[in-house]
C-alpha cells in the first residue's frame, strides 16, 4: 500500500503512521490534515489516535535518495520506533527503516 501511495503521489510526497499488533505492523493510518509537497510532508501530530497502537510512521522521497533528512529525524523522536522511508521507484529495493534515533534497522516483511 505504502508503495502505490508513494507512486500516486509522485512527486509529491506520501506520508503516514503505523499502527501495530504484537509487534506485527498491521495498518497504515492516513493522518486528516497532512500537508505534502514535492520537498516534504507534514504530519499534523495532534491529530494522532490517542493510544498506544501507534508505532512510527512512513513516508516516501520522490528521489532514490531514503536517507532521513533533519526534518524527518524530528518526526521519527516524536512519532514512535519505526520509520519507513521509501524512493523513489518506490519497490522493495527502494525502501529501508530506521530507529527513533535515525538508525538504519532491519524490519522484516511477512
Amino acid at each position: 500500500m505504502i508503495f502505490a501511495a508513494s507512486r500516486d503521489t509522485h512527486p509529491v510526497e506520501f506520508a503516514c503512521v503505523l499502527r501495530a499488533d504484537d509487534g506485527v505492523i498491521t495498518e497504515v493510518i492516513l493522518v486528516p490534515g497532512t500537508i505534502s509537497s514535492e520537498r516534504y510532508a507534514i504530519l499534523k501530530r495532534y491529530m494522532l489516535p490517542i493510544d498506544f497502537s501507534v508505532v512510527g510512521s512512513a513516508h516516501s522521497h520522490p528521489t532514490p535518495n531514503a536517507t532521513p533528512s533533519d526534518a524527518d529525524l524530528n518526526l521519527f523522536q516524536n512519532t514512535g520506533s519505526v520509520h519507513i522511508i521509501v524512493g523513489y521507484p518506490y519497490d522493495m529495493n527502494s525502501w529501508r527503516a530506521f530507529s527513533r534515533e535515525g538508525k538504519e534497522i532491519q524490519l522484516q516483511v511477512l
